[in-house]
């Protein structure tokens, strides 16, 4: 979360009330306005206070129209209606709320059969808030087991994790936060994500793991899993080492299932240990649900799980947050149940036919360089071609926003930092005609950006790179 600073001057910022937002007496109890940054003396009636946070919220960008975020902005009315019902149900109280444990279990259920365990009644898994608290979970386990194994050099040797420099920034924090060393496989060329090859080489007796990302943030492309792990097995046969593979599946995870069946990356390779993923990304779920498996018991070491008192028995609990709502996971339950493997199809194939002609769209306005079609991820990056001069994609960035898309412009990170680019998420509810509405507004201001006599080079105002 973002820290804050209270105000220095918090007494001098008071809300303007309208007067209209009252009952039947328009000015009753409206003696004073109430301040910003401290509590009132007096109470609002709940209409007022409803009021008064609605409007400051309205200048809030438009959520449909963000095109920068992974995060799911539609949901049907039912799924809501769901969600408001269960928000006073705290997951954390598995024995007064049972069938909201229940509906957590078949969701880990449903998602190790849809990741092909091989014997799905033996995987252990868990809801969290989001992928960033499912892959602390996964990095805790893989530190933990490496440290059991090597109980005679720990902690004297310090672990080490190799993932791609392209990793969520939840890698970094973990890696800070648990003192583990990131190595990271940088990019090269129009490689724009890990190299199995480079990240075996990476790997010594401190490894702890190695993390593969199916469906890298920067550009929406898959990680080559199963090249990893044949990597990794040849790294054993030479060396002896053992090292475990984590997918972070964040996104990829609820795509590739249902589009790429074909594609093998998931817990039919055997040195895959576990996988995450976002319930509220293309898992479809609104805000606040991720979900960790492991393969089997022996990946999450026991001592790592805490066991509650669950109707008199025994509830082994695993995360990193304690009280959160039962509404998401109620949700995500919803939606696996409503939609079903051919819900999913249709509605992941949608998504990915939108980014595709999206991208093929912008590829022939003649301005732009496409880096992904959006053929693995529905999620694509562009840049400038050679010959555009007069603007570059944070201009772009900052003039769509004048129409309202959000649309995020950053530079990549080593060895690519040479490359800035845009990006487009397309996600469920970004249809086809919302689509071509966006293609008419970039359209629109690509005049204007031509006649500029170079970039304006302000970049901190354009939109940043949110994962």
């Amino acid at each position: 979360m973002a820290l804050h600073r209270g105000s220095r001057k918090h007494g001098e910022h008071h809300i303007s009330v309208n007067p209209f937002f009252g009952d039947a007496d328009p000015v009753s109890g409206m003696t004073e306005a109430p301040p910003t940054h401290r509590m009132a003396e007096k109470p609002l009636a709940p209409a007022t206070a409803y009021q008064v946070v609605h409007d400051e919220l309205m200048l809030d960008g438009n959520a449909r129209l963000n095109l920068a975020t992974f995060v799911t902005t539609w949901m049907e009315p039912q799924a809501g209606v769901l969600m408001a019902e269960c928000l006073d149900k705290n997951m954390i109280d598995k024995d007064e709320y049972p069938r909201t444990a229940e509906l957590e279990r078949r969701c880990v259920a449903i998602l190790a059969d849809l990741w092909n365990a091989p014997d799905p009644s033996a995987v252990v898994g868990c809801s969290t808030t989001g992928s960033s608290e499912a892959c602390m979970l996964a990095g805790m386990a893989l530190k933990r087991r490496w440290s059991k194994r090597n109980a005679d050099r720990y902690p004297g040797a310090r672990p080490n994790l190799v993932m791609g420099v392209n990793v969520q920034v939840c890698w970094d924090k973990f890696c800070e936060f648990w003192e583990v060393e990131p190595r990271l496989v940088p990019m090269e060329g129009d490689r724009f994500h890990l190299d199995p090859r480079a990240a075996a080489e990476l790997c010594d007796e401190n490894t702890i793991g190695v993390v593969g990302v199916l469906g890298s943030t920067f550009d929406g492309s898959y990680e080559p899993i199963a090249a990893l792990c044949a990597e990794l097995d040849a790294l054993k046969e030479r060396t002896g080492l053992d090292i475990p593979v984590h997918v972070d599946g964040a996104s990829g995870a609820m795509v590739a299932p249902f589009l790429d069946e074909d594609l093998v990356w998931d817990f039919r390779l055997p040195r895959v240990a576990s996988i995450n993923t976002s319930g509220h990304k293309y898992g479809l779920v609104y805000p606040g649900v991720g979900w960790a498996l492991w393969r089997d018991a022996d990946a999450l070491p026991e001592e790592l799980v805490f066991r509650v008192n669950y109707l008199g028995g025994d509830m082994p609990t695993f995360a990193l947050n304690f009280s959160r709502p039962g509404a998401q996971v109620a949700a995500q339950y919803y939606t696996f149940l409503r939609l079903g493997r051919e819900g999913y199809r249709a509605v992941q194939r949608s998504t990915r036919s939108v980014a595709t002609y999206l991208a093929g769209k912008i590829e022939k306005l003649g301005d732009f360089r496409l880096l992904t079609r959006g053929d693995q991820l529905p999620v694509f990056a562009f840049t400038t071609a050679e010959h555009v001069t007069a603007y570059d994609v944070f201009d772009v960035s900052r003039k769509l926003r004048e129409y309202g898309w959000l649309v995020p412009a950053y530079t990549f990170p080593p060895d690519r930092e040479d490359l800035s680019v845009l990006r487009v998420v397309c996600r469920n509810g970004f249809s086809h005609d919302l689509a071509d509405l966006f293609l008419a507004d970039l359209t629109r201001a690509l005049p204007g950006l031509r006649r500029q006599q170079g970039p304006t080079g302000e970049k901190e105002a354009a939109t940043g790179f949110h994962h």
